[in-house]
């Protein structure tokens, strides 16, 4: 009788696999979390990559612009790039936000790869991308004009993205 109480830790480790298995099929991947849409922006500074002083984002970021989370260590910011560049030859303010890089290799990245960015920014430790509710990079926000979140990209940025976004600050 009591043998099946050896099995307990077993069993429930079953049921717990049976609800987490349920959870992840009914679970939609393409749905991402956007819990900043539609609030004001946070209001904190970050130092400027070239001069290192800080910038307020709500002076850098007057809206409508775009902000873009990248990353030198970041494959699909370098796919998403080519289009930052032409949304900047277009006349879209965009502000760059490093994102936990090093403020060298983010410079060496934009050199590399051109400058679309009006402002650059250094986020080291992570922070301004965890009050925005950055999920990885790249992502990109669309700020409006009294500093609300309009909208948010997850992942590079092609041309039908961009456009999408950018139709969302009309």
């Amino acid at each position: 009788m009591k043998r099946w109480l050896a099995f307990l830790p077993l069993i429930a480790l079953a049921l717990l696999a049976v609800l987490f298995i349920g959870y992840s099929l009914k679970r939609n991947p393409q749905v991402q979390p956007s819990a900043m849409v539609g609030k004001p922006m946070p209001a904190l500074s970050l130092p400027d990559l070239t001069t290192g002083r800080p910038v307020a984002m709500a002076e850098a970021a007057r809206g409508p612009v775009l902000v873009n989370f990248f990353a030198s260590w970041c494959a699909p910011c370098e796919i998403e790039h080519p289009e930052l560049m032409r949304l900047q030859a277009g006349g879209v303010p965009i502000v760059g936000v490093a994102y936990k890089d090093a403020p060298e290799n983010s410079a060496a990245f934009i050199g590399r790869l051109g400058d679309p960015f009006r402002v650059k920014l250094i986020d080291r430790d992570g922070r301004a991308g965890l009050e925005f509710g950055v999920t990885g990079v790249p992502e990109t926000y669309l700020i409006g004009s009294d500093g609300t979140i309009l909208a948010k990209h997850s992942g590079p940025l092609t041309r039908a993205d961009s456009e999408a976004l950018l139709a969302k600050a009309r």
